[in-house]
């Protein structure tokens, strides 16, 4: 039976990843009478205590933090807990997931294979369930050109890391289940901080040609990529708001959403705004084979993720199809806002919690990377 006093009790695995928190603040704080189970893995329930410690107090009594892991069987819990789940829970948010592109195959595997397989199994003994809701990657089309379409998955693409292949393995595992099972995907494409305050936990992606943007004398212009091909950036705040609602909606399942911005910019637009947030002026073009030697820059991965990854999804072209998200979110307000909205504040929060002052050189101040502040 449900939870009693609460209309929805939803199961969130992957906390305290930032979509995972984000989108379980915004479950408590949008629905008052929703309850919330997070599972962290063991490795990661001091930071997980943490984050939820920041909970407003009315939102802290409806939530319940699990020790566990979507690697075991019945994700590690005890079987009380298992029981508990299984007569509570009726939506799951599987956001249990490895992202960084530089991952290694049998770790990928793992957790985004074999967890998906754990994270169904419990959604299959779950009495009440509405929905299991699996948060994907439109990044699944590989190597990809032209539109895909939210209900295409297997087209004969490549894959560039392990990331896309295993997260396209997890996705069939989930359309196989369909049969049986109340499931939908959800694919958002490249993921940005939030669109009001900018906050974000992960330097990756666009990031890294912000940092190198931040860090470079002010009077030097910031050379921009050629690429006309959409940048596809979307700010996490639309991914979970759009995410909660569609696994509400019972007209969702057994289906598939682009979670993507249908406005997107041409990358070289984008770089352009960055560096107009920034306080940057832009010069030349940067040729592609000059930009991949820019990116062996030694350090800049580990500042910025897989900077060689983001290049090749810029120089891809390719745009995602959202026709079914727009329609079921259609008259629910919730939209993907333009970038031009929101890059001053993706801009402010890098610049205020990744880089400091450092002492004046030469009479200029200059800006540095606080190493031991980034993830």
């Amino acid at each position: 039976m449900p939870r009693p006093g609460h209309d929805e009790v939803l199961l969130i695995t992957g906390y305290p990843s930032f979509g995972a928190r984000q989108l379980t603040a915004f479950a408590l704080r949008s629905q008052p009478r929703s309850f919330v189970y997070a599972l962290a893995e063991p490795d990661q329930l001091e930071a997980a205590r943490t984050h939820a410690a920041a909970l407003d107090p009315a939102s802290r009594e409806r939530f319940e933090l699990l020790e566990g892991s979507v690697t075991h069987i019945d994700l590690g819990l005890p079987g009380a807990e298992i029981r508990k789940l299984c007569l509570e829970v009726d939506r799951i948010h599987h956001m249990a997931q490895l992202t960084q592109p530089g991952v290694d195959q049998a770790s990928a595997r793992r957790v985004n294979i074999r967890g998906t397989l754990e994270a169904l199994s419990l959604a299959r003994d779950c009495k009440a369930l509405r929905a299991f809701i699996h948060h994907s990657t439109a990044f699944v089309a590989g190597d990809r050109t032209g539109t895909v379409r939210e209900e295409e998955l297997d087209a004969h693409q490549q894959f560039r890391n392990h990331v896309e292949s295993t997260k396209a393995t997890a996705e069939r595992l989930v359309r196989s289940a369909m049969r049986s099972l109340p499931a939908l995907v959800v694919r958002p494409t490249l993921l940005v901080g939030d669109s009001q305050s900018g906050e974000v936990d992960r330097l990756d992606g666009p990031y890294f040609a912000l940092l190198l943007m931040l860090s470079t004398p002010s009077e030097m212009a910031f050379p921009l990529p050629r690429s006309e091909n959409p940048l596809h950036l979307v700010p996490v705040d639309y991914v979970v708001q759009a995410a909660l609602a569609l696994g509400r909606d019972s007209r969702a399942i057994g289906k598939t959403f682009h979670l993507a911005d249908a406005r997107c910019l041409p990358a070289r637009r984008v770089f352009e705004l960055l560096a107009q947030a920034g306080g940057r002026r832009t010069g030349a073009s940067l040729p592609a084979a000059l930009a991949k030697t820019l990116l062996r820059t030694p350090g800049l991965e580990r500042l910025a993720g897989s900077p060689r990854s983001f290049l090749e999804q810029i120089l891809t072209q390719v745009c995602f199809d959202t026709s079914q998200a727009d329609q079921l979110l259609a008259g629910s307000g919730i939209q993907c806002p333009p970038f031009e909205s929101y890059v001053d504040q993706l801009v402010a929060y890098v610049r205020a919690r990744f880089l400091v002052e450092m002492p004046p050189d030469q009479g200029r101040p200059s800006l540095a990377l606080d190493l031991d502040d980034l993830p």
